[in-house]
């Protein structure tokens, strides 16, 4: 390794007895740089909140715990932020996997400009603390990333699917396309009688094709390792209880790249103010 033009210039000193002007002068080093001695800032403060955001916020990379940082008040640069996150090990490994040569060939689709134009829902499986099996419809709104509902319980059928849309129809209104995969539920007569009727597009993934649906996929995940992985449920209420805190939490806490650093909510609000002027 390379030493230092300060490692030099002390050689120089020792081996030849010379003054610091002259051997500093031979390196062509500044005397103020030889003088000068680092006066790190005390950021245990910092480090200490990262690594306890990073605790309960599992999902969470570098960049939105700054964000978080900022909104607490914290004076922290992003870069700072950067470096003590990976100083503590702290970061995600992901498998990225390769692109393939059909991933050129997928069908475009229309591009999502408006709140209600495009929903997407699936299914997501869990367990209670006694190992039987409880499932979870999620559906978001692909614009504003939004989670408008999580129905959970043992069982879904697609009469469960057309309740769940008529109730979030009535609180946020009928959306103009649906995004879905190829469940039994989503290709039933129940949902595409509903969907007929409101005039709504079932809009479903090619066979074996999640990358298809996206946003329901990095919910689904997102879901799955902040709130699944993380809590035991003693029962089915306790189950709906715990998921329905996490996605409120989701709504109007947890902050969105893809949204400019805010909430679902927050963007969602902003957009109809600003179609309302």
């Amino acid at each position: 390794k390379p030493a230092s033009k300060r490692e030099l210039a002390n050689f120089l000193i020792g081996a030849y007895r010379v003054s610091i002007r002259r051997a500093t002068a031979v390196i062509q080093l500044r005397q103020a740089t030889y003088f000068y001695r680092p006066h790190p800032r005390d950021d245990r403060a910092e480090r200490q909140r990262i690594r306890e955001i990073a605790a309960t916020r599992i999902r969470y990379g570098a960049r939105r715990i700054h964000v978080l940082l900022r909104r607490e008040g914290w004076r922290i640069n992003h870069k700072k932020t950067y470096r003590i996150y990976c100083e503590e090990g702290l970061n995600l490994r992901r498998k990225r996997p390769r692109r393939r040569v059909a991933a050129a060939h997928r069908v475009a689709r229309p591009t999502v400009s408006s709140l209600n134009a495009c929903w997407s829902m699936d299914f997501v499986a869990d367990q209670l603390f006694n190992g039987q099996r409880i499932r979870a419809l999620t559906v978001v709104d692909n614009f504003s990333r939004e989670s408008l509902a999580i129905t959970v319980d043992f069982a879904l059928k697609a009469e469960d699917v057309v309740t769940t849309m008529r109730h979030v129809q009535a609180l946020r209104g009928t959306p103009q396309r649906i995004q879905v995969d190829n469940g039994s539920e989503f290709i039933s007569l129940a949902l595409d009688q509903w969907a007929y009727e409101q005039s709504v597009t079932l809009d479903f993934s090619r066979p074996g094709k999640p990358t298809d649906n996206p946003f329901i996929e990095s919910f689904n995940g997102s879901l799955r390792d902040e709130c699944l992985n993380v809590h035991w449920f003693l029962s089915l209420d306790d189950a709906r209880d715990k998921i329905e805190r996490w996605r409120q939490d989701y709504n109007e806490f947890r902050p969105h790249s893809s949204l400019g650093d805010r909430t679902p909510s927050e963007f969602r609000l902003a957009h109809l103010e600003a179609r309302d002027l």
